[in-house]
């Protein structure tokens, strides 16, 4: 199943990275205003679709440099978060 998400960050130049890295991997990744009620850091999000391979706990984000601030699935009119520096 395909999933939508959406991830911010704390600089632009960390979204623009993660986009590359998404687009190296094969998943449609495009840069994005942050959503207002996600964020108000730098203001650059990645809006991107990934294959859960059919399994819910198969996403999995790595953030050695430390640029992610969170990472959500956009589920009907809301957001799941997946991934939080606060956790």
């Amino acid at each position: 199943m395909i999933r939508e998400y959406i991830a911010t960050f704390h600089s632009h130049f960390g979204a623009m990275r993660f986009q590359k890295a998404k687009l190296k991997e094969g998943n449609n990744a495009q840069l994005q205003p942050v959503p207002r009620d996600l964020s108000s850091s730098c203001g650059t999000a990645v809006h991107f679709f990934q294959d859960d391979k059919g399994s819910s706990n198969s996403f999995h984000i790595t953030n050695p440099d430390g640029e992610i601030e969170q990472v959500v699935e956009i589920v009907g009119k809301g957001y799941k978060i997946c991934y939080s520096e606060l956790d």
